[in-house]
């Protein structure tokens, strides 16, 4: 029987928070035999099959329960962006696509054996995931935080005591606002952002499908941050997706910032997928407003000058070239489930009233998705 850092190669685990579609995406391309997820204290029904909302010690976690899906990918798993070894590994040995990988169970952690189930076609783009939910945290050596935004100071908050102070945590939220709360609420911590462009989402509970392949760039929020990124950019490519080292992440999560914004609340009320927005009376009203709104926010808080009619333009490219795709905050709407849009829209409309610039289209996007 081996401890958790032993079954790592001595290196412990990457321990992934919050169960949604982003933090299953990355379990599923992770090396399964070094990732686990890490179960919210107040459970939420859409993450696993827990009790919805019943609150537990991680004492009273079942050593059995696990986190099991169907990962249906539009890529191969180990594609061309894999690491060469794991290319080589699966070329060497075509038994794999056949093969149950298992692991030696964890004696501490009592969560029995780690296994991911590939498909026996090598065509077959499904494969099944089970991962454990950890009882402890001592064997962590990397988080990945895929909360929803407004989840993940409380997340981490009763985590963190728990885990040693200089593992790194990586935030994976939409929007902006609880990223720079974690690495002020954490400063002397190892805190890092994330900002990806990989599309994945949950057709239902126990299917995730990867919808388009992006591109991931990780950066430092605190000062100690710093020395972790190769490590982290390291790790996190060992899943084969595009992983890059980004020297300036809040620019970065800027501009992801603006696309959602000019996107995600007009799919949520137009209950539509991204392409229809752009002819739609409600979107061709106020995207000017909107844009002219942000690229004085964009200038104030980062110096970026981008001209209003540049941003309707990116705005617009990926509308189109994501035509067909729900956005994350049509998707909260349409399960019941409270939006990201205050760091999104309400963001934007906080910045406006720090530096005297008036956001009233923002302001009446995020009341009208707030009242959905």
């Amino acid at each position: 029987m081996m401890a958790a850092g032993e079954r790592s190669g001595g290196g412990g685990l990457i321990a992934i928070l919050g169960a949604g579609s982003v933090g299953r995406l990355w379990a599923a391309l992770l090396p399964s035999e070094h990732c686990a997820f890490l179960p919210r204290l107040s459970i939420d029904a859409s993450e696993h099959e827990f009790e919805p909302r019943r609150s537990f010690s991680r004492q009273e976690v079942s050593p059995e329960t696990r986190c099991e899906y169907v990962l249906v990918r539009s890529a191969p798993p180990f594609g061309a962006n894999a690491p060469a070894s794991r290319q080589r590994s699966r070329a060497s040995r075509p038994w794999l696509a056949r093969e149950v990988l298992r692991t030696s169970p964890m004696a501490p952690q009592g969560f029995g054996r780690d296994f991911l189930t590939a498909s026996p076609d090598p065509e077959d783009n499904r494969s099944s995931v089970s991962l454990p939910w950890l009882r402890s945290a001592e064997s962590v050596r990397l988080i990945l935080v895929t909360t929803k935004a407004g989840d993940t100071l409380a997340a981490l908050n009763d985590w963190l005591p728990h885990i040693p102070g200089d593992t790194p945590v990586v935030l994976f939220q939409n929007g902006l606002g609880s990223q720079q709360t974690v690495a002020e609420h954490w400063p002397e911590r190892p805190i890092l952002a994330a900002s990806t462009t990989e599309g994945a989402n949950r057709p239902s509970p126990d299917v995730l499908v990867h919808a388009g392949a992006g591109d991931t760039w990780v950066g430092a929020l605190t000062t100690s941050a710093a020395d972790h990124m190769p490590s982290v950019v390291q790790q996190l490519a060992e899943t084969g997706l595009r992983v890059h080292a980004e020297e300036n992440i809040l620019q970065r999560l800027w501009q992801k910032l603006v696309i959602n914004a000019g996107i995600n609340p007009f799919t949520a009320l137009l209950n539509c997928p991204n392409g229809d927005i752009l002819s739609s009376t409600l979107y061709q009203q106020n995207i000017d407003g909107l844009c002219a709104e942000i690229s004085l926010l964009l200038h104030a808080e980062t110096s970026m000058a981008i001209a209003p009619g540049v941003l309707r333009e990116q705005i617009e490219t990926v509308a189109r070239n994501t035509a067909s795709n729900t956005s994350s905050m049509r998707a909260d709407v349409m399960a019941g489930r409270k939006t990201e849009i205050d760091f999104i829209n309400g963001y934007l409309v906080q910045c406006g009233e720090r530096h005297g610039i008036a956001t009233p289209v923002n302001q009446m996007l995020t009341n009208r998705v707030q009242g959905l």
